[in-house]
């Protein structure tokens, strides 16, 4: 099991306003902030990291809000939806706090899992599906969202592609995924190397307009390995199969690669170590702004230029 993929590690999104992108993951959906930085490539705009109490794999949302980006469109070639899974039950739940935050949603269903549609404030493309196996993920809970109805952590992803063929071959050639269950022009794809986080869903359509990456869409997908040492194992297969990829990256949490897989999404392969708490303890995660150690000697002047949040 070790050397395989074990499913999502992580999701990556763009925001217009990093203080409304804050105040609705946390206050409206209950998530907590697990780590609060800035973007390698450009400290002046925030890097939020969402997820369950200690920011473990597969329930981790993050987002670079760059203020004033403007919308985004969601389309091909792009990761289009993120499911999150919800308790049995919870919907109800949901569904009442969305009318009590003006958050309009539609109900429906996939592969027979009920669920809720809806957009967070940039747009981005939100499902909460009551999954049909057993989640016992450990949950962050707030003072309105207690255990029975709180985000467990990512359910599935949906990747929209005009042609799925190329981007099945990396699933399942390379990651390791099999073809679970299609209908219409949806294809649900699993790995059985862990319980949870594990199914990536692709729509083909070739009528569909490609996506343009700004707020309210995915700026790539990471997948979770062990450690370093399969991280480099992944890194010669897809060198194998022909397709371009990053060298390892330290990215303070995680050690991560890169490549675009054909159908035009931005992959990434991310490790477990080392994890959130090593550079503040499981109690103070996401109160205080952390930097990379490149950028620490700038601390006062990125401080003054990062939005306000308060």
């Amino acid at each position: 099991m070790e050397n395989r993929i074990l499913g999502l590690h992580h999701i990556t999104a763009i925001a217009d306003n990093a203080k409304r992108n804050l105040d609705f993951y946390t206050q409206v959906l209950g998530v907590r902030l697990v780590k609060k930085t800035v973007n390698f490539d450009d400290p002046g705009t925030y890097h939020f990291y969402f997820g369950n109490e200690e920011g473990t794999p597969g329930t981790i949302l993050t987002f670079f809000p760059w203020e004033g980006i403007g919308k985004g469109t969601n389309g091909s070639g792009l990761a289009t939806h993120i499911g999150y899974s919800v308790p049995k039950g919870s919907l109800e739940f949901w569904k009442n706090r969305f009318q009590q935050f003006n958050v309009n949603f539609e109900e429906g269903e996939i592969f027979g899992e009920k669920l809720i549609s809806f957009k967070d404030p940039d747009g981005l493309q939100l499902q909460f599906i009551e999954s049909s196996r057993r989640d016992d993920r450990k949950v962050w809970t707030t003072d309105d969202i207690k255990d029975e109805n709180a985000l467990k952590g990512f359910h599935n992803i949906t990747l929209t592609l005009k042609k799925a063929d190329p981007t099945i071959k990396v699933l399942t050639d390379i990651f390791g995924y099999n073809l679970q269950k299609e209908e219409d022009e949806r294809y649900r794809f699993a790995t059985d190397a862990i319980e949870t986080a594990n199914l990536v869903d692709i729509i083909e359509n070739d009528k569909i307009q490609a996506g343009r990456n700004a707020a309210g869409t995915n700026h790539h997908v990471a997948f979770r390995v062990k450690d370093d040492k399969v991280l480099m194992e992944f890194r010669e297969k897809v060198l194998s199969a022909g397709l371009n990829i990053t060298p390892k990256i330290d990215r303070d949490y995680f050690y991560s690669l890169y490549f675009r897989e054909p159908g035009g999404v931005l992959f990434e392969i991310a490790t477990d170590n080392p994890g959130f708490t090593v550079d503040e303890p499981l109690n103070e995660l996401g109160i205080n702004l952390k930097l990379p150690k490149q950028h620490e000697p700038l601390r006062a002047r990125i401080e003054e230029v990062l939005p306000k949040l308060s």
